[in-house]
């Protein structure tokens, strides 16, 4: 079990430029269709600034900063085990290219279920824009299965 001493342990901060080609790129790889994620004049007929970013969008560039990978070093969870048990959002504003927001992030909390064989470690974040403005909340709930565990428990 991951030593619950990690709970209110702070991340590094992930410092995120929110790119143009980046945006186009994930919102074609989710499937998302409405221009207003890849066409310039259409995100801004639609009153932004620039390309908004879908709303998942901060998630993934937190996981490509790296933030993610060394956590799971420091508590020594091997990604072979590691499952994405949960994500929630809440949106303070849009973010849009051209923009660079940063990812605090920390260990809310550690708990375990069936006996050990999951283990549960949440992790709560918080963006800020470039002024420190709030930009959105942020909280994931990443699961570990032990060898014990097996579906036939």
């Amino acid at each position: 079990m991951t030593d619950t001493r990690w709970i209110g342990h702070e991340l590094p901060p992930s410092v995120l430029p929110i790119e143009r080609t980046r945006i186009r790129f994930f919102a074609r790889a989710i499937g998302e269709t409405d221009a207003i994620y890849t066409d310039l004049d259409a995100a801004r007929a639609a009153g932004y600034p620039d390309l908004p970013a879908p709303p998942t969008f901060i998630f993934a560039a937190e996981l490509d900063s790296g933030a993610i990978d060394a956590l799971l070093a420091q508590l020594g969870i091997p990604l072979a085990r590691l499952l994405h048990g949960e994500q929630g959002f809440t949106w303070r504003r849009p973010v849009c290219a051209g923009e660079t927001v940063t990812v605090h992030s920390r260990i809310a909390d550690i708990y375990a279920k069936k006996n050990g064989a999951l283990e549960f470690v949440v992790k709560q974040s918080w963006v800020v824009d470039a002024s420190g403005a709030p930009v959105a909340d942020l909280r994931s709930v990443l699961v570990v299965r032990h060898q014990s565990f097996s579906h036939f428990d």
